[in-house]
């Protein structure tokens, strides 16, 4: 597990922060302002987002164009579900994630992105087999998924027609799931463990927390 202590200043910088405002929304939306601290989760994503790839071992054309084919597949993904109720079931997006194309919030493309990282990184980083990694990756996806559905629509997310996500939402995880991180394990040959594993835990503990307390 020496993986996940951050061994320069950009590592430890990083995951200091990640670890400040998550613990920090954890306290305010559930016992302070919540209108006010669920005000920051686009910055919120967009600070994982950036520092992300801040921590990246490598940053060129071919991680840039997998990042960019993994938010184009994420969001066409998403269209299709917000405006045909394909592959995730009917739902509609909320306000809290900021500016929207065609319903679909822009940082939800972001967030397919990071998902696909943060997962695919640790599952890369305990299985060696490309296929036993791709498969880990989506089914860690999914996990992240019921963490987070139950307070989606609480947290000004995304709200499905029905009283709870349809098993065809956790299908279609998976199945995008399998083919995001096709392109992170095939594109993404340097990859990057302690921020992307500290932020795949500290979302886990973020929304844990949030489904016991307010759910």
């Amino acid at each position: 597990m020496n993986f996940l202590i951050p061994n320069n200043n950009t590592s430890k910088i990083s995951v200091f922060i990640i670890w400040l405002f998550h613990l920090c929304g954890m306290a305010g939306i559930s016992y302070g302002n919540k209108e006010f601290f669920l005000a920051f989760t686009p910055i919120n994503l967009f600070i994982s987002f950036v520092l992300l790839f801040v921590n990246q071992k490598q940053l060129e054309s071919k991680e840039l164009k997998a990042a960019f084919l993994i938010f184009f597949i994420g969001m066409i993904s998403e269209i299709l579900g917000v405006k045909y109720g394909l592959i995730f079931g009917d739902y509609v997006y909320l306000d809290n994630l900021g500016v929207k194309i065609l319903g679909v919030p822009v940082l939800i493309g972001v967030n397919w992105i990071i998902l696909t990282f943060i997962t695919g990184s640790l599952s890369s980083r305990v299985f060696k087999n490309k296929y036993i990694s791709v498969l880990t990756g989506a089914l860690l996806m999914i996990v992240l998924d019921l963490l987070i559905e139950p307070v989606a629509p609480l947290l000004g997310f995304w709200i499905f027609d029905s009283p709870v996500a349809p098993l065809q939402n956790y299908i279609g995880w998976f199945v995008i799931g399998i083919i995001t991180q096709i392109i992170f394990q095939l594109k993404i040959i340097e990859k990057e463990y302690t921020f992307s594993t500290h932020l795949l835990i500290v979302n886990a503990i973020f929304f844990a927390f949030l489904n016991y307390k307010i759910v």
